[in-house]
């Protein structure tokens, strides 16, 4: 690579690679080697889970499981009722009626963060949801997460409150992703 260049555009991508061990740190040197102009950066599991979280992408395990919906999860748009698949007659149903519970974005209003299983409240400290993913988001300076409401929580700019610890803490309902950058 030459470091001639004047100008470099940052990509905000990554990869995974797959090799032997054996090429492991051949594959590492050159890689590093080859992005050193550019000042890429290895990151780890945990980075990569904010990222996906800042992007209000679902994890598997968390977020969407084999006991949610893809309609109750936001996921309705890669669900084809074109052809039969298993249980495709019942979500069909609930996408016509509509969920009783949503996958929610959220942005706490004041300070703190919200983690995975954290109860989710209304203002009289109902427990209305379970905090699915969350973090501090490293790229809006704020407390962000998923988590699963009734329908009637679910509105853009609804208040709802995540329970950190001993206090409820207001956040607000948002538009995903979280990260519009």
């Amino acid at each position: 690579m030459s470091s001639s260049r004047q100008q470099v555009t940052p990509v905000h991508g990554g990869f995974e690679i797959y090799c032997k061990n054996s090429e492991v740190q051949q594959v590492w040197d050159k890689v590093f080697e080859a992005g050193a102009d550019f000042g890429i950066k290895p990151i780890g599991l945990a980075a990569r889970d904010t990222l996906r979280l800042e992007m209000g992408y679902c994890l598997y395990g968390n977020d969407i499981n084999d006991e949610t919906s893809p309609i109750e999860a936001g996921l309705g748009w890669i669900t084809k009722f074109t052809k039969d698949f298993v249980n495709s007659e019942a979500l069909e149903k609930e996408k016509e009626k509509g969920p009783d519970r949503r996958l929610i974005g959220f942005e706490l209003v004041e300070r703190g963060i919200p983690r995975h299983d954290y109860e989710i409240v209304d203002d009289s400290g109902n427990i209305i949801g379970i905090v699915t993913s969350g973090t501090m988001s490293p790229s809006l300076g704020k407390g962000i997460g998923l988590g699963y409401v009734p329908t009637e929580f679910s509105e853009i700019g609804s208040n709802i409150n995540i329970q950190i610890r001993k206090n409820a803490v207001p956040a607000k309902v948002i538009k995903l992703p979280f990260y519009k950058g």
